[in-house]
């Protein structure tokens, strides 16, 4: 089998620039974002079962949420995740989990998920150069790794982490200042991230996390940031599901709905003007959910939309964590997650194709 490395080398420069974009921007980060899930995200959806005083062997689930939010075993799971999407081998997968986990914690605070990114790919493509080429892989393989993929995420860990909380806080204060014109954009900007080939949770982890210390109103702003986000995924989960339903039925609903409005990117590439429905429905319901809703998010969950309902359980346990009673929680997630980014999405396009601006079958999955 062709190694990666050897294979680069035969592309012209085009080929190589949209090999490694497609390596590192669309299976790493795609990977990266299993691996939050496996760990962060589920731990968070267990540690509310946990709470149940009556919450059969919550014992056990304690235990099980406290490893799955331990900073070393997500980066850990990140660093695997990575490994086993690039077509790592056993040693070099191996020595990705130790340093995907350095890069998660090293540094003051943390550098969090973008650590865990950084050093799990370097010490990946120095295993996969030395990997299957020595009598003596079992040392040389994680050594190499380690060594070089420790080290930098270990080196850099300060630094991104202090970039991302610098990152994660000018969000949350400018959206607690300005959330109208904020929810406008990180509405549509995670909306058109969910739908586009690059990872919408990926980087929900990364900048939609609250660090110790930081002011209260920035904390709001996150959330609220990340609550609008959540509404822009939705739109373009749910928005494409509804206006497309003549195209593709119910199978729409679910594929789309609940998985990933990336199956639309085929249509989109052929027929562009059929993201201006729900990127319109994102406009105008980000800033409803940063005002008049108080709609909050946090984490991985902001940039999931209706995906397995991954934004919905993520909407309810941050903001029943703040004291909002589930039923309101429940009837703003329906009108702002559900029935508005369906209604609004399927109005636009019916008025476009009214004008002949979106044709029937445009929407059509393959």
């Amino acid at each position: 089998m062709e190694k990666p490395a050897e294979k680069a080398k035969k592309m012209s420069f085009g080929e190589g620039l949209k090999h490694y974009a497609n390596r590192y921007f669309i299976k790493a980060m795609g990977a990266m974002a299993k691996g939050i899930f496996a760990t962060l995200l589920i731990g968070t959806i267990l540690a509310q079962f946990a709470r149940i005083p009556w919450a059969p062997l919550q014992d056990l689930l304690n235990y099980i949420v406290g490893v799955c939010q331990n900073g070393h075993v997500i980066g850990g799971a990140i660093g695997a995740a990575i490994a086993l999407a690039l077509g790592a081998k056993p040693f070099t997968l191996c020595s990705a989990i130790v340093t995907g986990a350095i890069g998660y914690t090293s540094g003051a605070g943390g550098a969090g998920p973008v650590g865990s990114y950084i050093a799990a790919l370097v010490s990946i493509e120095v295993g996969e150069l030395v990997e299957g080429k020595t009598k003596v892989d079992i040392l040389l393989v994680p050594l190499a790794a380690l060594i070089t993929g420790g080290t930098l995420g270990y080196l850099l860990g300060a630094p991104l982490g202090s970039f991302m909380r610098w990152l994660g806080g000018v969000i949350g204060l400018a959206t607690h200042m300005y959330p109208i014109p904020m929810g406008i954009v990180m509405s549509v900007a995670l909306g058109l991230i969910l739908t586009a080939p690059i990872s919408s949770a990926a980087i929900a982890a990364m900048i939609f996390v609250i660090a110790e210390g930081m002011a209260p109103g920035t904390a709001e702003g996150i959330r609220l940031a990340a609550g609008a986000a959540t509404i822009g995924c939705c739109c373009h989960m749910v928005g494409f599901a509804a206006a497309s339903f003549r195209e593709n039925g119910w199978g729409g609903i679910v594929s789309l709905g609940l998985g990933t409005s990336m199956l639309q990117i085929p249509n989109v590439l052929r027929h562009p003007q059929i993201l201006i429905p729900p990127t319109l429905a994102s406009a105008i319901l980000g800033p409803l959910g940063t005002t008049i809703f108080q709609m909050k998010n946090l984490g991985v969950s902001g940039g999931m939309g209706t995906c397995g309902f991954v934004g919905q359980i993520g909407t309810f346990t941050t903001m029943l964590g703040e004291g909002t009673g589930w039923l309101e929680i429940l009837l703003k997630v329906l009108l702002l997650h559900i029935v508005a980014p369906a209604a609004l999405t399927l109005l636009f396009s019916e008025i476009m194709h009214r004008f002949g601006w979106i044709k029937r079958g445009s929407m059509t999955l393959e």
